[in-house]
């Protein structure tokens, strides 16, 4: 989501070059980002992916994950939205198919019958691959998941929540044993807890490292609670010649579910 906002294009590309280079594939955006940068409306990142894609030549090497719902030009789930936006998508993207469809964040506005059968006809349009969703509660997603199996249509077969070592509670009390129970796929967003579990920030007057999260790490994290996280991440990276932030990642891979 930085694509477009605080890494320009040209920074992008070298990013995307280098992130394959290392092996790893899946890329994840979002219509909506980065509407909320001064000067911009919104597909700034999905057009710098489709752009790369087009001239790196990569469109088979990656996964390509992108969502719909949170956007204010293209809001919500129901059938008729979904179908536009993922025309639009395709478009910015600059390929015929995404892998990974995701609900970008629960819409209770629309029958979950309605916004399955539209992604549905997504993938036997041959559009779409896979479905998931981001932002639900362990409740809603259940129901979800029932609704899949009751009217015979595809069902999320991923969840993306927020989680790292500082924000557990809201993913490990109820989603993780759904996850695992229903075998999903997840993929945490702010795994570095906003750059927190890097060590960049380990005071207010660290705040300055960063125009865009620098304040906003600091007020969330930088409490005792996120300093004993910091030590104790300090503390394993030293034992075993790593970084905080490589720790942080390693402890989410481990887990199970």
């Amino acid at each position: 989501n930085v694509f477009g906002w605080n890494v320009d294009e040209k920074t992008s590309f070298a990013l995307l070059d280098a992130f394959v280079e290392a092996g790893i594939n899946l890329i994840d955006t979002a219509d909506m980002y980065s509407s909320w940068a001064p000067g911009n409306r919104g597909g700034e990142s999905e057009t710098i992916i489709g752009r790369w894609l087009q001239r790196s030549g990569k469109r088979d090497h990656v996964v390509l994950a992108t969502k719909v719902a949170k956007w204010a030009e293209r809001p919500g789930l129901s059938a008729d939205n979904i179908a536009a936006a993922i025309d639009d998508s395709l478009r910015r993207l600059q390929t015929d198919v995404v892998d990974l469809y995701q609900a970008h964040e629960d819409d209770e506005s629309v029958p979950l019958e309605e916004t399955l059968g539209a992604f549905a006809r997504l993938i036997d349009a041959g559009k779409v691959r896979a479905i998931g969703a981001s932002n639900y509660s362990a409740t809603r997603l259940r129901d979800a998941l029932q609704v899949s199996a009751d009217y015979h249509l595809p069902r999320y077969e991923s969840l993306q929540p927020e989680y790292n070592l500082y924000d557990r509670a809201g993913y490990e009390a109820e989603l993780e044993p759904l996850a695992r129970e229903q075998e999903l796929g997840v993929i945490g967003y702010f795994a570095l807890a906003r750059g927190f579990l890097s060590g960049k920030y380990r005071s207010a007057a660290d705040a300055g490292k960063s125009s865009v999260r620098g304040g906003e790490v600091a007020a969330m994290y930088i409490n005792p609670r996120g300093l004993r996280i910091l030590a104790a991440l300090d503390d394993v990276a030293a034992a075993h010649k790593a970084t905080p932030a490589q720790v942080a990642l390693a402890w989410l891979i481990a887990r199970p579910g």
